[in-house]
């Protein structure tokens, strides 16, 4: 009964994780505040999921156009005073993480990108699970190549920073989903003139880190790789935290194929209420 009396308030409260425009995420409004009512957090935030509103590039057009019309029927938009772009993705990260910081209280801070898979559930188990830690970084650990030849996807302007052509960025978590602690978020908020950003946004927040007493947790449940991948472990108990394509950084065709992808790879029902209480 106390179950079903929470799922009734936070669907009249929560409205604000929308995917891109043609397309919502499995990870629907009626989730957000389901997470921030948990007993072991006073919320959880996500960034490109969260309806978060930047200026767009090219006010007035059909996109711009869809974001006012949701605005206009929900009236809950966060809008950040940053003008969007891909060059620009570090930038609003560190905007974003201010902002939330200053405007809730949370013990976790999430960033998701639209077009990745999440269970809800497993997912808040793996924070429950580092609650106690004061800074941790959680994610799936990576140390890609710096790509220094310009005109390439992901050229690092400043490569040469890296060490000599053909080196690897240092460890850090990829950007299609992480979490970060209170503590890491406020220090960025706190010292956001300092740090510098990167080409790359999720190269940015671990550069951020690097120097920091910062717990670095590789967690793989927050990068299952196929569709294959995560529908067998659904189907043994063990399911994945999120679901992505690494060829296409997210679900390849996500509008078309995220459904499905849910049907195949949905964890149990109860396994959000298991993780926070």
């Amino acid at each position: 009964m106390k179950q079903e009396e929470e799922k009734n308030k936070m669907s009249m409260k929560s409205r604000g994780i929308a995917g891109d425009w043609h397309s919502k995420t499995l990870v629907s409004r009626n989730w957000l505040l389901l997470l921030c009512l948990g007993s072991f957090c006073a919320g959880i935030l996500f960034s490109d999921s969260l309806t978060v509103l930047c200026t767009s590039p090219t006010p007035g057009d059909i996109l711009d156009n869809a974001v006012e019309e949701e605005e206009r029927k929900h009236g809950d938009f966060l809008r950040l005073d940053h003008v969007e772009g891909y060059n620009e993705l570090s930038a609003k990260t560190k905007i974003y993480f201010s902002t939330a910081v200053s405007l809730w209280e949370a013990d976790f801070y999430v960033k998701l990108d639209d077009d990745v898979h999440v269970n809800i559930g497993t997912l808040a188990s793996i924070l429950v699970s580092h609650h106690n830690k004061p800074r941790v970084y959680i994610g799936c650990m990576k140390a890609d190549p710096v790509i220094y030849q310009k005109g390439l996807r992901y050229h690092e302007p400043e490569s040469w920073k890296f060490g000599d052509r053909g080196t690897n960025y240092f460890r850090h978590a990829s950007g299609q989903i992480y979490a970060i602690s209170k503590e890491l978020a406020t220090y960025i908020s706190k010292n956001q003139k300092l740090l510098h950003k990167y080409a790359n946004e999720d190269v940015s927040l671990g550069a951020w880190f690097i120097g920091l007493e910062v717990e670095h947790v590789d967690e793989k449940r927050l990068c299952c790789g196929s569709t294959n991948e995560c529908q067998f472990k659904a189907l043994t108990g063990t399911a994945c935290a999120a679901t992505y394509d690494w060829s296409c950084s997210g679900l390849c065709l996500s509008s078309e194929r995220m459904r499905g992808v849910h049907y195949r790879c949905a964890e149990n029902e109860t396994a959000l209420w298991t993780a926070i209480y």
